[in-house]
């Protein structure tokens, strides 16, 4: 998969001339929505079939500051898929290779009405795209 870039804006700075620590947050999403698309199933993909992908959770370890005007890359590994939910790790890098941020997000797929996806019935093409991905001994039924 090729990497997601994002250039970091000013705006994106505190007053101490560093990333604010919400962004990476952010550039996770940025980084998700890339992963997917490069999949073939992008958000507007799933949207159009009536699935909304929430984060149910995250774990995030801030390793050095990224700064005005870096280019971050950042790496998206699927780690993990159940009947339900898949896990994303991303590492994000400076120019220098340098991480920056390290961390994990975990999705769930729903309706418009909130009821909960099973991927291999509800989505199977989308589910197959991410079986393919993943190791077998990292599935869960």
């Amino acid at each position: 998969m090729i990497p997601y870039q994002h250039t970091v804006q000013y705006y994106e700075t505190d007053q101490m001339h560093i990333v604010h620590h919400s962004n990476y947050i952010r550039w996770m999403e940025e980084a998700r929505v890339h992963y997917l698309a490069q999949l073939g199933w992008g958000l507007d993909r799933l949207e159009e079939l009536g699935a909304v992908s929430p984060i149910t959770a995250l774990d995030v370890q801030y390793k050095r500051s990224a700064l005005f005007p870096q280019v971050i890359t950042i790496h998206v590994t699927l780690t993990k898929l159940t009947g339900v939910r898949l896990y994303l790790h991303y590492v994000m890098e400076n120019p220098d290779g340098e991480v920056v941020f390290e961390g994990d997000s975990e999705h769930c797929f729903t309706d418009g009405a909130g009821r909960i996806f099973r991927l291999k019935k509800d989505l199977p093409g989308f589910y197959e795209a991410l079986r393919a991905r993943l190791p077998q001994a990292q599935e869960k039924p």
